[in-house]
């Protein structure tokens, strides 16, 4: 990628944030952002998304390394319901990932515990319906939303100890370990690192899309 073009996707991050202020000021509350990729965009979440998420939450493919889930259908849709609050307040972006060739969700992710300059970035599931280098792609719209949409300087994950794809993942990324537990890895990332790899992953995704 080309400077010129790293600058209009900065750009549109900075419209992005935009967004987003006026929605946590009440402003433009009827609007959802939206924010696209080569072949992924991420929407937030509402009500209607319950049953995709709970079913994904559920799902022994996909819940093997997460927390256990209890209740119903409907105690998601409350969950979201308290969460719209948390999303309005700027405390909390939780994301729908939808492919863009036919409009199919095929993952989550989100991004809470927003204090001061830091994130912490989780709940990330991709199905099998997800495109080629999803993993990758999803990871650099909800990381650029985190530190060139938002302006925040460091995110923190944690990951279970069994979870090995993902591991592997996180440190191809550049992440960094922080510390550790019986039960999980704690990874962490400044937005200055981040950076360094984030155009080398943009012309990843650009040359898998051409």
């Amino acid at each position: 990628m080309q400077q010129a073009e790293t600058a209009i996707v900065l750009a549109g991050f900075q419209a992005y944030r935009a967004r987003l202020m006026d929605r946590a000021l009440g402003r433009d509350m009827d609007v959802k952002p939206e924010l696209f990729g080569q072949r992924l965009g991420l929407r937030l979440v509402t009500p209607e998304d319950a049953a995709f998420i709970y079913g994904l939450r559920t799902d022994p493919a996909y819940n093997q390394h997460l927390s256990r889930v209890t209740g119903t259908i409907e105690d998601q849709r409350a969950w979201i319901h308290a969460y719209k609050a948390r999303e309005a307040a700027g405390e909390e972006y939780y994301y729908i990932i939808e492919r863009r060739d036919n409009g199919r969700p095929c993952g989550v992710v989100r991004l809470y515990d927003i204090e001061g300059d830091c994130f912490t970035w989780g709940s990330w599931i991709l199905n099998a319906d997800k495109p080629p280098r999803a993993a990758l792609e999803s990871a650099l719209l909800s990381f650029c939303v985190g530190f060139e949409g938002l302006g925040l300087q460091r995110v923190v994950l944690d990951v279970r100890r069994a979870n090995a794809r993902a591991i592997a993942f996180y440190r191809r990324f550049g992440m960094s370990e922080a510390g550790q537990d019986t039960e999980n890895l704690y990874f962490t990332l400044s937005r200055e690192d981040f950076r360094k790899n984030r155009d080398e992953f943009m012309r990843i995704l650009q040359g898998q899309a051409a």
